[in-house]
């Protein structure tokens, strides 16, 4: 948890262990797509539509559609470049399709969203947040996205929230470069309190057969205990 007001992490625990993204990654196929576009070169309503299905609903077919639009890996490649991402890649070899498996972490994810509210131009700041301060309830699969971040917290806040390995889901097995594929994931990133003072990033495994909803509690109740005042 990073404290904007005093430019200090207030709370870490294994801020560079890696994990598989679920669908935090869409931050950064959200910021790629956005990325070379001028202040007059507006989203066509498509993509705009896409974009904010993506980011507000996590619409994996949206995301799927600019991951392949705009070249697989080659997406996070350009971002770990352009933010100075440490430990942040691509997905293993042998799932180029997969971006939800590639592997973040959670100090990585804190300089995304800095990077949103400190440098990134206006427009690009608001077609990213703008978007996650809606989230809905539940996501474009049906799944309940208002774990951690939306439940211990009251608005204000954006959240990009990611799941994978929970039916009808079919994850992967083993672990490749130190990502697990396999366990349950459940992740809550985003902002918190006044002036988007607090930036959250809890990322997660639980044992295999675990719940959703029980793996959620587990993660809003980790979330609750953070000191944001």
């Amino acid at each position: 948890m990073y404290d904007r007001d005093s430019g200090t992490c207030a709370e870490r625990l294994d801020p560079d262990a890696r994990f598989r993204s679920a669908s935090v990654v869409k931050l950064l196929i959200a910021l790629d797509h956005l990325w070379d576009r001028g202040p007059a070169d507006a989203l066509p309503p498509d993509d705009r539509s896409r974009l904010d299905a993506m980011l507000a609903r996590s619409d994996d077919a949206a995301a799927g559609h600019f991951w392949e639009r705009n070249g697989g890996t080659g997406v996070i490649t350009r971002m770990v470049s352009r933010l100075g991402l440490t430990h942040t890649a691509g997905p293993p070899a042998g799932f180029p399709g997969h971006w939800g498996y590639s592997a973040i972490t959670a100090a990585d994810t804190v300089r995304v969203y800095r990077y949103l509210l400190d440098a990134a131009p206006p427009p690009v700041r608001t077609a990213v947040l703008g978007p996650l301060r809606r989230a809905t309830r539940l996501g474009a699969d049906g799944f309940d996205q208002s774990f951690g971040i939306p439940t211990a917290f009251p608005r204000p806040w954006a959240v990009k929230q990611g799941w994978s390995g929970y039916p009808p889901a079919d994850p992967g097995r083993g672990e490749v470069e130190g990502v697990d594929l396999g366990r349950p994931a459940l992740h809550t990133t985003g902002l918190v309190g006044p002036d988007d003072r607090w930036i959250v990033a809890v990322l997660t495994l639980h044992p295999a057969g675990t719940p959703y909803a029980a793996a959620g509690e587990t993660v809003t109740g980790i979330v609750r205990s953070l000191g944001v005042r």
